[in-house]
C-alpha cells in the first residue's frame, strides 16, 4: 500500500543557477542591463522575480541575507548582486560577466549622451532653459533621496545626532577623512557602552578639525586640472575608486565624494554636475552612471573610462575577493557598528551638499519663484507617485517647465 507524501513535506531541492556557458551569462545579465528602470528597488525586485522566484538560482532566504549584506557595504547594491549570483553560476570569471554584463548598457549609453552634450551649444540654445528646469528637479530628487535614505540608516537619537555633527563640519570646511571614521568608531563606541571612549575620539576629531584649520593655508582652486577636459586620468581614477569604497545605502551617497573633487578642481560646474545627475536619471543604469559623465567632463572618453572603472572595482572587488566571507559580514557587531555610523555621517554630507547645490542653482535660474514652483511640485510627485518611471517624468516635465519658463523674451 503506498502512502501519498504531501508536497509541502517533501524536501524542496537546493536552488543552483542553471547550466549556461560564458555567452549565455552575459547575455543574459545584459538583459537585465537594459531593463535596468527605476533605480535600485526596482533593479532589486527584477532580479529577486527572474533569479529567484522563477529561475531558482538561490533561495529566497540566502538572497534576502546576501542583499542586507550588500546594503551594509558600499557600493550599487543590484550590481554587486549580479556579480554575486554570476559567480555563483560560474565561478569568478562568472562574476565579472554578469557585472560588466549589467553595467554596459548604462555606460555605453552615458557615454554618448556625454559626447552628445558637447556637440550641442546648450547654454546659448532653448535646451539652456529646459536643462535649468532638469537641475531644480535634481535637486528635488536628491532631498527625496536623502530622506529615503535616512528613514534606513538614521535609527535612533545617536545615528541622527551623528548625521547633523557631520553636515554642520561639511558646511565648516572638514574633510570627510576626518568626520567619517570618527562617525563610525564613536557610534561602534556607544553600541559597545563605552560612552568616555566615544567621548574622546569626538574630541580627537575636532580637535584635528581645528588644527587643520587653522594650520592651513587658503585653498587654490583648478590646483589640479589646468583646464576642463585634460584633468590627470590618475586623478578622475582615484575620485571615481574613493566615490566607490564610500557609496552606503544608494547612488546617492556618492554624491558628495565627487563633486567636491569635479567642482572643487575645476573639471566641470556646478551645474554641468547637475546635468550629468539628470541624464543618469533617465537612463536604465544604477544612478552612480553620472560618474561616468563626470569623468567625460573631466578628462574627456579617456577620462570618462577612468572614473567608470574606479567606481566600479569596488563593488566587482568585494563579491569577487570575499564570495565565501560576505555573509560572517552580518554576525559582525563591532564592525556592522562602525559601518552603520559611518552610513550616518554620508547622510549628513549628502544633506550638507544638497543645500549647497540648491543655493548655487537658485543664484542661477532667472526666476527664483518659478524655480521653488518647480522644485515643490517635482518633490510632491516623487512622494505620490511611487512608480519605477517617476523620475523619468519629473525631469522630463521639468525640463519642458524650465524650456517654457525659463527661456529669456525674444
Amino acid at each position: 500500500m503506498s502512502v501519498d507524501i504531501p508536497r509541502e513535506a517533501a524536501a524542496a531541492p537546493e536552488a543552483v543557477p542553471p547550466s549556461l556557458s560564458y555567452l549565455q551569462l552575459f547575455g543574459r545579465f545584459l538583459k537585465f542591463g537594459f531593463l535596468a528602470w527605476g533605480g535600485p528597488v526596482a533593479q532589486i525586485a527584477m532580479l529577486r522575480r527572474e533569479l529567484v522566484d522563477e529561475e531558482r538560482w538561490i533561495s529566497s532566504e540566502r538572497f534576502n541575507k546576501l542583499l542586507a549584506v550588500m546594503q551594509v557595504l558600499p557600493g550599487p547594491e543590484a550590481h554587486e548582486l549580479c556579480v554575486h549570483l554570476g559567480m555563483r553560476a560560474k565561478g569568478r570569471i562568472g562574476g565579472v560577466l554578469a557585472g560588466l554584463g549589467f553595467m554596459l548598457p548604462g555606460f555605453l549609453l552615458m557615454f554618448v549622451l556625454s559626447w552628445l552634450y558637447f556637440q550641442i551649444d546648450i547654454t546659448n540654445s532653448v535646451l539652456g532653459a529646459a536643462f535649468l528646469g532638469v537641475q531644480v528637479a535634481v535637486i528635488a530628487l536628491i532631498v527625496r533621496a536623502v530622506h529615503r535614505i535616512g528613514e534606513h540608516i538614521l535609527l535612533d537619537r545617536s545615528l541622527w545626532a551623528i548625521a547633523i555633527v557631520c553636515a554642520l563640519a561639511a558646511f565648516g570646511g572638514v574633510d570627510f577623512w576626518i568626520t567619517l571614521p570618527a562617525a563610525g568608531l564613536v557610534y561602534a563606541l556607544l553600541v559597545l557602552n563605552q560612552r568616555a571612549l566615544a567621548l574622546l575620539v569626538a574630541l580627537g576629531a575636532i580637535a584635528v578639525a581645528v588644527a587643520m584649520a587653522s594650520g592651513s593655508a587658503p585653498p587654490t582652486k583648478n590646483l589640479e586640472a589646468v583646464r576642463q577636459g585634460d584633468a590627470s586620468l590618475l586623478l578622475i581614477f582615484a575620485s571615481g575608486l574613493k566615490a566607490g569604497l564610500l557609496t552606503f545605502g544608494g547612488a546617492y551617497t556618492a554624491i558628495p565624494f565627487v563633486r567636491n573633487d569635479a567642482v572643487g578642481r575645476g573639471w566641470m560646474t556646478d551645474g554641468q554636475f547637475l546635468d550629468g545627475l539628470a541624464l543618469s536619471g533617465v537612463l536604465p543604469a544604477p544612478l552612480i552612471i553620472f560618474a561616468t559623465f563626470v569623468g567625460y567632463v573631466a578628462g574627456g572618453p579617456a577620462g570618462a573610462v577612468a572614473m567608470t572603472v574606479g567606481v566600479f572595482l569596488p563593488a566587482f572587488a568585494f563579491s569577487l575577493i570575499f564570495y565565501d566571507r560576505l555573509e560572517s559580514v552580518m554576525d559582525n557587531k563591532k564592525l556592522h557598528a562602525f559601518l552603520d555610523g559611518v552610513a550616518a555621517g554620508v547622510v549628513g554630507l549628502i544633506a550638507a551638499t544638497t543645500l549647497d547645490l540648491a543655493r548655487v542653482t537658485a543664484g542661477r535660474v532667472p526666476s527664483l519663484g518659478v524655480g521653488v514652483a518647480i522644485f515643490a511640485a517635482s518633490l510632491a510627485f516623487l512622494y505620490a507617485w511611487k512608480n519605477k518611471l517617476n523620475v523619468v517624468v519629473v525631469l522630463v516635465a521639468a525640463g519642458l517647465a524650465g524650456w517654457l519658463l525659463f527661456q529669456s523674451p525674444g
